[in-house]
This record gives C-alpha cells, sequence and structure tokens, in this order.
C-alpha cells in the first residue's frame, strides 16, 4: 500500500521532503477549497521542485462541475505544472454517465500531453450528503473513461471519516471492483492510524492522508510534521506485516 500525504503549500511540502523515506506520492491541494481543492499552478511546480525527484506528485483539479471543456483544461494544467497523478473530484456529476464524460476529457487532455501520467476518478463516501454519484459507481466510471484508478475521499470534513459513509465490507467491494477492471484503488476521508488495518486487509493500493500527519489532527489549522508522517508509516508497515503474516485481525 502506497501513502499519498497532502501539503498545502511549499513549507509543508518542504516537511514532507524531510520524511520523504516514509511516504510514496505528495498530493498538492488547497484544502480551504474543498475535499480536493485545487492549488495554484505554480504552488505545483514549486512542490514538484521541493521534493525529491523520485517522488511522484499528485494534483487535485477540484471538487468539480459537470462541465467537461472547463475539468479537462483544469486537469491539462495541473500535468503541465509538473503532476504525474491528476486527481479528479466528480462533485457535480450526479449520474455514471455524466462522470464518464468528465474523465473521458480529462484523460484525453492529461494523456495527449503525457501519456505516462496517471488519471484518479474520485467520488466521495458521503456522496448521499451531496447528492453526487454513488460511491461504487467509480470503478467503473474510472475503466469506461480510460482512468488509472478510481478513489473515494469525504466531500464534508466534519470529523467523520470514509467507514462513517461507507463500511469496511463495502470498500472492500470498491477495490475489488477497481482491481477487476484493472485500476488502482485509492482510498481517503479523515483516514486514522485506527483505519489501516481493514485498509490493508482488503487490498487498497493507495491510502491518502492530511489530518492525521497534521499537528492536532487538524487538516486546516494544523501542519504536517514529519515525525508523525513517520509514525503513521510506521504503522502502515506494521499492518503490512500482520497480514502478510496471517495474524488475526483484532475487532
Amino acid at each position: 500500500m502506497l501513502l499519498l500525504i497532502s501539503p498545502d503549500s511549499v513549507e509543508e511540502a518542504l516537511d514532507c521532503a524531510k520524511a520523504a523515506e516514509h511516504l510514496d506520492i505528495v498530493d498538492v491541494k488547497k484544502p480551504d477549497e474543498g475535499s480536493l481543492g485545487a492549488n495554484f499552478p505554480w504552488v505545483i511546480r514549486e512542490i514538484r521542485d521541493a521534493v525529491p525527484a523520485d517522488k511522484p506528485v499528485s494534483a487535485t483539479v477540484g471538487d468539480v462541475p459537470y462541465k467537461p471543456g472547463t475539468v479537462a483544461q483544469a486537469a491539462l494544467g495541473a500535468v503541465v505544472s509538473g503532476a504525474t497523478y491528476i486527481k479528479v473530484g466528480l462533485y457535480g456529476c450526479t449520474t455514471p454517465e455524466q462522470g464518464i464524460e468528465v474523465m473521458r476529457a480529462v484523460v484525453r487532455a492529461v494523456k495527449d500531453h503525457r501519456p505516462e501520467a496517471l488519471v484518479v476518478a474520485s467520488g466521495y463516501a458521503d456522496a448521499h450528503r451531496i447528492g453526487c454519484v454513488n460511491p461504487l459507481a467509480l470503478p467503473d466510471i474510472a475503466a469506461r473513461s480510460g482512468a488509472d484508478a478510481a478513489m473515494l475521499d469525504t466531500a464534508v470534513k466534519d470529523g467523520t471519516g470514509l467507514f462513517d459513509h461507507v463500511a469496511p465490507d463495502a470498500c472492500a467491494e470498491f477495490v475489488r471492483l477497481a482491481h477487476a477492471s484493472g485500476l488502482l484503488a485509492a482510498l481517503a476521508g479523515s483516514v486514522k492510524q485506527s483505519d489501516l488495518g481493514p485498509l490493508t486487509r482488503i487490498g487498497t493500493d493507495i491510502v491518502g492522508v492530511r489530518g492525521a500527519v497534521c499537528e492536532g489532527g487538524d487538516r486546516n489549522a494544523g501542519r504536517i510534521r514529519p515525525h508523525l508522517v513517520a509514525a503513521f508509516r510506521a504503522e502502515m508497515d506494521r499492518q503490512a506485516w500482520e497480514h502478510a503474516a496471517g495474524v488475526p485481525a483484532v475487532n
């Protein structure tokens, strides 16, 4: 399982660089603009320059509306700015067909510029609160649009997390559907260390965090700290070892 960490500034990215041995992907977002809020192109470039060259950078393009052209241009801006993973939050899409239309436009815009870039179609575990597409539709949307990964996050950051809205068994089905289509499965949404056991057991490929590695667990007011990244990674490694060794899960 890969660890994706989301700094919101160059200063935080430098803290991530200090913890580079403990993380796999540096994700650029702007939390005050939403769950998958898009940051500025120059911030993506500066963070790309600040972190080690062997660490891929991902960038969110926003909690996007159902406007395929607008979103495709935003995605192109992210990949031109240096991002390898391009994440699109299908906030304004209410049907799978709308999601597919947006994501096909994104895939074309991104892959025409950089074929090796990875496109991530992201839905929301708490879709019922915002009226967007069903979370379990995301693997099919990603597959039919030519994306590389399907992801779930939470739209409303109110202290509830991924498993409060989509139970571990349903997340396992999400991962199974993604893998059946040859996609990576990424899960996020106020993920805590205590969630790492089930996330490991269901075969999650990428886990995304911010609050869990910020001071006080606060994704907005807190700042990412290298020692918290190291501690989170240590728990990931412990869970992976226990799963490989067949240690029974503790409920």
